[in-house]
């Protein structure tokens, strides 16, 4: 059965890629600073570890198996704890590491070459967080893991809908269902084509 570590599991994306994975079959091993934020977590594997802190970062990686598929949408915009490019720096470092090479990273519209399709309000508003997330991205490029890069637009609660489309070196706009964003991770984890690749998704316009 493939594994997968999800990073930023207590909420969020993160949380809706657990219900995901673990509906599709796949054993889910979820990360987070603190599960018990996520009920539904009592149902899976867990690893207590905020990614801010290298050395629980180490561990935490040190646990997971080196064959396992690894996510994370780990993020701080709103929160106290900045873990959108250093936790990302440790975690990329320690798969590294430990030889843990296929990556997913989960970022944003209006990240590294996306940024100027960010409006002045976007960008006032989140642009610290972007900010933070393309240096996130900029450090994995140039690491040895097997990467993909997704950068997602507006989030919204909703299950797997079959309206994300990929799209790369164009603009683009718009939101998508966090569940459907799952299943795109899904579909790029399956696709050797995608390593080393930058996508962005949104639903289909109506």
């Amino acid at each position: 059965m493939q594994k997968i570590v999800i990073w930023g599991a207590a909420s969020g994306l993160g949380a809706a890629m657990v219900d995901y994975f673990s509906a599709q079959g796949l054993e889910a091993i979820a990360v987070a600073r603190d599960p018990s934020k996520n009920p539904a977590l009592e149902n899976v594997a867990t690893l207590t570890c905020d990614a801010t802190n290298k050395q629980l970062v180490e561990a935490a990686v040190d646990a997971i198996p080196s064959d396992a598929w690894v996510v994370s949408s780990m993020g701080s915009f709103q929160s106290d704890n900045p873990v959108d490019y250093i936790g990302h720096r440790h975690l990329i470092d320690a798969l590294q590491a430990k030889g843990v090479n296929r990556f997913l990273l989960v970022t944003s519209l209006g990240c590294g070459d996306s940024w100027q399709y960010l409006s002045d309000r976007a960008k006032q508003v989140f642009g610290n967080s972007v900010r933070e997330k393309s240096l996130a991205e900029s450090w994995l490029q140039t690491s040895n893991l097997d990467y993909t890069i997704l950068r997602p637009g507006g989030l919204k609660d909703g299950e797997p809908n079959l309206q994300g489309e990929l799209s790369q070196y164009q603009e683009v706009h718009g939101s998508i269902n966090r569940g459907e964003v799952a299943r795109l991770v899904h579909q790029l984890f399956d696709d050797a084509e995608s390593v080393g690749q930058i996508y962005a998704c949104v639903e289909k316009s109506a």
